[in-house]
């Protein structure tokens, strides 16, 4: 029987993967690649675009093909037999990235080519792809001989391991903790809609009663609604201690030791490429130059900031003390009493705004928005192979014409990675033969799934998540750039790829765009306006501490990607200093929210999670721009997808966000947005 994964056409056939065919698959792409590497430079004098640069990209977008569904499938239908599989494949895959980021005669290759005349001849997306793959051939490594040479390729297979374990040890941690409760009355200040969901699940696990889980719409339901201050401790203790030496699975799944080996291996893998650390590393692909730029940025966002954080939080503990009789606030009651605090200043609740964000309408209104600025038409294709009964797929035409595709993946459920994120399934390039394959992305979310009969009801933070990863499906989708390695967000500098799925979330808060995305569920009537008022007032609420917290996250994370020394840094010690410095709220000695950061631990944010303060700065300067002309503008509309979204990385962020705005970013419109400027200005 064929290898599905092999399968070069179409979309992936989700349905016919098996754990048992993954390795075979991918060793047999990787053999493939090796012998397709040795036959290109075998007698290659004259490389050029056509005999080097695209049979490299048609073998690395095959490789891409069949893997993209197993790395997916490991993430949304996670089970132990592919979880398995997918590790097995992670040392072959880091080795065979290596080879490739090592192989000097591919080097040479590279450098004639790009000192020839040919290279003038280039369109600027090519000419981009030949010096990113110099500038990764130098960050690869290829300037290292014998046991140095070795030693990298050790580093990154021994992180690969790393990295997925720490994903695994969250995910397990998680799904491990749930508290099964019988008498309603425990559960009292839940919104009905957190209580149906917490019913349905224990039926679904065969369980009488209600069943709370570290599954987030349950967990933010809980620590945020619940009057019951014990159940709030109980589920934060769980929640802040996951995979952990602290809490009800102390020692269980522990990633201590995981991240001091990750950072060990980072900064050992950043000296032996030549740089002081792991910090100074991670910026030689980014748009910020220096380290201590970056902290210099983030320092005097948290000194803009702090003054507001510090009042947001005076606030907040005055609040819960006159009102409440509360005299010292624990970290779980910060949620309950700023809810509370909330609906007493603005009259309005994230869960009363709810009924009037159903799935399908917040759905079709996005589909307008984005149909508006950007001149694209989506529909509905019900006929595809799916990986769960909860996969849809989407199609993304302009003028008539199929552009793209997308998948979507939107309820919370067991075995399914936390959070929200997009990733590309595949890539928009043009092919051998002269045609086009188009562009097709995963956006996946953890919404609380339909009850009975009513459909998914959004809280607007659910709805802002939406139009955030959907923005960054239409830097991938609406790409017009055909060369894999700068298609989309590919090659795009990590500090500037938040700007599109950061940009999109102003139309969450804009009057005309929210009579588009919401309508009650039972009767169709849009936002209405005492509510719309009440949520535009609210915006802002404790933006100063919401601010900061950004802050404390990034700096933790630059710090200690650019100060660790195996054996000296004290990852706590570092987090609290940090804390004493920028943060506004002390959390309990057992807090250890590092052990979850699977952003910079697991995922592609490590030195670099400041990305979203710094994208946050082109965003709200790129809105700016519609604030002035139109929220709908056609003309500001399709100036962004022209120089911002087609481009993808096919030029510098900064040139191209020159291009649109007609000037260099100003931080005066993030601080005006966050409602920080008019205190500090």
């Amino acid at each position: 029987m064929s290898n599905p994964l092999l399968a070069t056409q179409g979309l992936p056939p989700f349905s016919q993967i098996r754990p048992e065919q993954i390795e075979p698959a991918i060793d047999q792409l990787l053999q493939d690649n090796r012998d397709t590497v040795e036959k290109i430079l075998s007698g290659l004098t004259d490389p050029d675009w056509d005999t080097l640069v695209a049979p490299l990209e048609e073998m690395n977008d095959r490789l891409a093909k069949a893997w993209s569904p197993v790395s997916h499938m490991n993430s949304v239908v996670n089970s132990d037999a592919l979880r398995e599989a997918y590790n097995a494949c992670l040392p072959k895959l880091s080795q065979y990235w290596t080879d490739m980021g090592q192989n000097q005669e591919m080097f040479q290759a590279f450098q004639t080519l790009a000192e020839s005349e040919g290279f003038q001849k280039l369109d600027e997306a090519q000419q981009k792809v030949v010096t990113n793959t110099l500038r990764d051939f130098r960050l690869s490594g290829i300037a290292l001989q014998g046991e140095d040479k070795q030693r990298y390729a050790e580093l990154q297979q021994r992180l690969s391991e790393l990295t997925t374990r720490f994903s695994e040890n969250v995910m397990d941690a998680s799904d491990a903790w749930q508290k099964e409760i019988s008498d309603e009355s425990e559960l009292a200040g839940l919104p009905p809609m957190a209580l149906a969901a917490a019913k349905q699940l224990a039926q679904m696990k065969e369980k009488t009663g209600w069943l709370v889980t570290l599954d987030f719409p349950s967990y933010i339901a809980t620590i945020t609604y619940a009057d019951n201050r014990e159940l709030r401790k109980e589920i934060y203790t769980a929640f802040a201690t996951r995979a952990s030496d602290q809490g009800p699975n102390a020692g269980k799944w522990d990633n201590s030791p995981v991240m001091e080996e990750i950072l060990t291996l980072r900064q050992e893998l950043a000296r032996l490429l030549g740089f002081d650390n792991y910090a100074e590393y991670s910026l030689a692909t980014k748009m910020a130059e220096t380290p201590q730029q970056v902290i210099d940025f983030l320092q005097d966002l948290a000194e803009k900031s702090l003054p507001v954080a510090r009042a947001d939080y005076q606030q907040l503990c005055d609040f819960a003390r006159d009102e409440y009789g509360v005299e010292q606030l624990e970290a779980w009651d910060l949620a309950y009493y700023s809810e509370k605090l909330k609906q007493a200043r603005y009259a309005i609740s994230e869960e009363q705004i709810r009924p009037y964000f159903p799935l399908p309408t917040v759905l079709n209104g996005l589909f307008t928005v984005t149909g508006k600025l950007f001149g694209i038409e989506i529909k509905e294709i019900t006929e595809f192979d799916r990986w769960h009964k909860d996969a849809r797929l989407f199609e993304v035409s302009r003028q008539g014409t199929v552009i793209a595709r997308f998948f979507l993946d939107l309820y919370a459920r067991e075995k399914k990675r936390g959070g929200a994120w997009m990733d590309d399934c595949r890539v928009r390039r043009r092919l051998d033969d002269g045609s086009l394959q188009l562009p097709v992305a995963y956006l996946v979310c953890n919404f609380n799934s339909p009850v009975g009969d009513t459909p998914a009801l959004l809280t607007h933070n659910e709805v802002t998540t939406m139009f955030h990863e959907f923005g960054h499906g239409l830097h991938h989708m609406l790409t017009q750039i055909e060369y894999a390695d700068v298609s989309g967000i590919n090659g795009v500098a990590w500090d500037a790829v938040e700007l599109p799925s950061q940009f999109l979330e102003n139309w969450c808060y804009d009057p005309e765009a929210l009579g588009l995305i919401s309508g009650h569920y039972e009767t169709g009537e849009p936002l209405p306006q005492d509510l719309l008022d009440k949520l535009l007032a609210a915006r802002n609420f404790q933006s100063g501490m919401m601010m900061v917290r950004q802050i404390e996250f990034s700096l933790f994370d630059f710090l200690l990607h650019q100060q660790f020394e195996a054996g000296k840094t004290d990852i706590q010690q570092l987090l609290n200093d940090v804390r004493a410095q920028v943060a506004v709220i002390k959390p309990p000695v057992f807090n250890r929210f590092q052990h979850s950061f699977s952003h910079i631990f697991a995922g592609g944010y490590a030195a670099g999670y400041y990305s979203y303060k710094w994208a946050e700065v082109l965003s709200s300067d790129a809105f700016s721009r519609f604030e002035e002309e139109g929220i709908f503008s056609p003309e500001a509309g399709q100036d962004f997808r022209t120089h911002i979204l087609e481009m993808g990385g096919s030029r510098e962020p900064m040139d191209l966000f020159i291009a649109f705005r007609g000037r260099e970013p100003d931080v005066s419109a993030l601080l005006r947005h966050c409602g920080i400027a008019e205190e500090n200005t």
